[in-house]
């Protein structure tokens, strides 16, 4: 597949993405697409330098101007969204809508950023002591070090870099080995900014370019002062305490085994369309997938009847061709991941509908449903592909219990008519993930609320709300504007 016409309008040079030995592939037929060169130890040390550098003038910049280059940002995502949202598709396999939704992902969180570069607030503090006054001022961090995965090659980072930006920080950003080509046209785009920005010093956003390696030489470096990392609960495992050996801060999206519940009272029709799109759609690689299913026994049988017979319509395909709604796992090692799932859940009895490999180009499922008796082995697993778990419940209790009973606590979604059920799964006693929705799918969240989760998802906040906060460090002041110097709890001393 040729992708040099889009790489020209993107403004990325060929040189990057054509002489290197790491070899870039699209899982919509497996065919490369590009070759590009990693990121050796010294260049990757000279970028964390320059970042670091960079920050010690970016962080005089008043928070109205560093919100004018993010809005500059904004415009040429706005300009290149079809050339970008394409890109996305080709190289990680989503739906040409997805990838342009990712792209106007980008764009919403820009203008949140901007908006948000004159509310970086702070607090004013009653003093017990008279004449003094106190405060909390929050100030630029340092570089911010992100990692991203491949099933959100763009997003992810606007998330963290519009906010970073507007917070005084510099961005050093590791993209998966599978998706570089994203990271370089985004870099070539924020680049045009940078150039139309009076008061932008160079290095602001870089790329690092490599494998495991690159992303522990950045996790590991004391001048990156946050490492933002999406990925598996066992990166985080790895990244958590290497960045903490250095008293480093750390910003964990990790794994999320997501659970919805299916009330008696639900709106079947909605409920329907709202759990297909959530466990099959992006072929189940969001974090936020809907992975278990809880329907109430007194219509089990009539909803899973609907569910198998939607799944059995679902066009499976090229995710560049109109009406197709599943496209391609990643690779084949996500295919035998989805296939190991499955041979365990058989081995415990499961009934499975699907998840059948389809085709002989590409890595094509087709999504499975497997009814279960018991919450245990494989279904407390993650499986990053389009497996759902179905299975029976008696008691909302009962349901929210076995919703809460796994490592992760990301997302989590209950269908019901009923505002006491409601009410019950979004109380204290409910949910436990860091998303909760009612009659909505678990996938889907909007860049107005802070996104992350609880457990082994790593308890890290990004996009809305106030996840900038992440991003700036914070100083209590305290100002004496008298001639006295009474000290604070009534201590004396005097000389």
């Amino acid at each position: 597949m040729d992708i040099s016409d889009l790489m020209s309008r993107l403004g990325v040079e060929e040189r990057y993405y054509t002489r290197g030995p790491l070899s870039v592939t699209t899982p919509i037929d497996g065919s490369e697409l590009a070759q590009v060169a990693p990121d050796d130890h010294s260049v990757i040390d000279e970028k964390i330098a320059l970042a670091h550098n960079a920050f010690l003038e970016w962080r005089s910049v008043p928070a109205p101007r560093r919100g004018e280059l993010v809005r500059l940002f904004g415009d040429e995502l706005r300009k290149h969204k079809d050339d970008l949202g394409r890109l996305v598709t080709i190289e990680c396999g989503k739906l040409l809508s997805e990838g342009l939704g990712e792209v106007q992902e980008m764009i919403d969180i820009c203008d949140f950023a901007v908006g948000l570069s004159r509310q970086l607030y702070g607090l004013t503090i009653a003093s017990e002591r008279p004449g003094h006054h106190m405060r909390e001022s929050w100030h630029p961090l340092g570089s911010v070090g992100i990692i991203s995965a491949f099933n959100f090659p763009v997003a992810v980072w606007s998330w963290n870099a519009a906010l970073a930006l507007i917070c005084g920080d510099t961005c050093l950003w590791k993209p998966s080995e599978k998706t570089p080509l994203t990271a370089l046209a985004v870099q070539s785009l924020f680049e045009r900014a940078a150039s139309r920005f009076a008061d932008a010093p160079q290095h602001l956003s870089q790329v690092i370019i490599g494998e495991r390696a690159a992303s522990e030489q950045m996790v590991d470096d004391p001048r990156v002062a946050l490492i933002s990392a999406t990925g598996s609960t066992r990166m985080g495992r790895e990244v958590g305490p290497r960045v903490a050996k250095r008293f480093g801060r750390v910003l964990l999206e990790l794994g999320g085994n997501n659970a919805g519940i299916v009330a008696p009272s639900a709106d079947l029709d909605l409920s329907l369309r709202a759990v297909c799109f959530a466990a099959a759609g992006t072929a189940g690689q969001r974090c936020t997938s809907l992975r278990r299913l809880f329907v109430h026994e007194s219509i089990y049988d009539s909803f899973l009847s609907r569910l198998k017979a939607a799944y059995a319509s679902l066009p499976v395909g090229d995710p560049l061709q109109e009406g197709v709604l599943v496209g391609p796992l990643i690779d084949k090692a996500a295919l035998d991941r989805m296939h190991y799932a499955l041979d365990r859940a058989k081995a415990q009895g499961a009934a499975i509908t699907g998840g059948e490999h389809v085709g002989d180009k590409g890595w094509y499922v087709r999504p499975a449903i497997v009814e279960v008796d018991e919450h245990d082995g494989i279904v407390l697993e993650e499986t990053f592909a389009p497996v759902l778990y179905v299975m029976r419940y008696d008691e909302l209790n009962e349901a929210i219990a076995l919703q809460n009973s796994v490592p992760q606590g990301l997302s989590s979604c209950i269908f019901t008519r009923d505002v006491l059920e409601a009410e019950q799964f979004l109380s204290a006693t409910g949910s436990d993930c860091g998303i909760a929705n009612v009659n909505i799918g678990p996938s889907g969240a909007e860049i107005g609320g802070a996104f992350g989760g609880e457990k082994e998802t790593g308890g890290g906040r990004e996009s809305g709300s106030d996840a900038w906060k992440a991003y700036m460090r914070r100083q209590t002041q305290t100002v004496n504007y008298s001639t006295a110097l009474p000290l604070a709890q009534g201590v004396k001393f005097d000389i």
